[in-house]
């Protein structure tokens, strides 16, 4: 297992909160969805969600920003997956084996959890709150991605070459997302998300030592 310390649990009041949120950022996914941004109001996602306005903007500072924390989901649970890794795996083939595990789809909530990305996505186009929500979401998973790379590169890993494979790793999934959603193409299968940020990564990854094979 990877040598890593767990994080501490959260608290009971932290998982409601972050219930909460999940259930605000998936009424706001499913209003956009419907009725894309423009013709959605935060009224009507605390609406959807079962909550008071006033709750919504305990939580969130626009409408946009309520589709973060569905958006981040992804971000930590392939992260987690990255982090269990066995200790001596080789960088490449561990973040390859954790992107394809974390896109793969393996269930219909899976499945759904990625057409609901793509039609964020898809609705971000013309939606540059919403453009800003994503990159942001990225970058926060990219500064978050660093500490488990640096730990399985070891110690004697350069800070440069760490923060740049994290780059390439988190540049890899978002771009094929993007492009996945600019598609019609599955959620399995060729250009699928999981096949496309393998591909990604790859291209990205020539050059860089970490992330350089050594066969």
């Amino acid at each position: 297992m990877s040598t890593q310390s767990p994080p501490p649990p959260l608290s009971l009041t932290e998982r409601r909160k972050l219930a909460t949120q999940l259930e605000i950022a998936h009424a706001a996914a499913a209003l956009f969805t419907e009725h894309g941004t423009d013709g959605t109001t935060a009224e009507a996602i605390a609406k959807r969600s079962g909550v008071a306005l006033r709750t919504f903007y305990r939580y969130f500072r626009t409408k946009q920003d309520a589709v973060a924390p569905l958006l981040a989901v992804g971000g930590e649970r392939w992260r987690a997956l990255l982090a269990a890794t066995e200790p001596g795996a080789e960088l490449p083939k561990a973040l390859e084996a954790a992107i394809s595990e974390a896109l793969a789809a393996r269930d219909p909530a899976a499945a759904d959890g990625l057409r609901q990305a793509r039609g964020l996505l898809r609705a971000a186009v013309d939606d540059p709150a919403l453009r800003a929500v994503w990159y942001r979401v990225n970058q926060e998973s990219e500064e978050r991605l660093r500490p488990v790379v640096a730990a399985l590169a070891g110690p004697g890993a350069p800070a440069l070459q760490v923060r740049l494979a994290a780059a390439a790793a988190t540049d890899a999934i978002r771009i094929a997302l993007e492009t996945w959603a600019e598609s019609d193409a599955d959620v399995t299968g060729p250009d699928s998300p999981a096949e496309l940020a393998v591909r990604c990564l790859r291209e990205l990854a020539g050059g860089m030592g970490l992330l350089t094979r050594s066969s």
